[in-house]
């Protein structure tokens, strides 16, 4: 039971700040109440989420069914490489190397 203690004390280092209304208050107690969880557990599933949604929402690319056939033609079928591309790639070679 130590070890668990531990990795909690760890996991839980750092802190975060805020305040709110009474009436906010009261709504997180009472949903914290309705699932028979604290306070800090519920606020911490709920923040996590939350952040996560987000960033999967940011990370993702959604494309109409129009912009992913042009997207894999391009993949299956590619574009010859004109003179711009080909001067791009002989300035990498010689920035980067072969």
């Amino acid at each position: 039971m130590a070890t668990t203690a531990k990795h909690d004390e760890r996991v839980r280092a750092e802190r975060l700040g805020f305040r709110v209304d009474e009436a906010t208050k009261a709504l997180i107690e009472r949903a914290a109440q309705l699932e028979r969880r604290k306070v800090t557990d519920f606020c911490m599933t709920a923040l996590t989420d939350a952040a996560r949604r987000t960033i999967a929402e940011h990370e993702t690319l959604v494309l109409s069914d129009r912009d992913r056939a042009v997207f894999f033609d391009a993949l299956v079928n590619p574009p010859a490489s004109n003179e711009r591309l080909q001067r791009a790639f002989a300035e990498h070679k010689c920035r980067v190397g072969p």
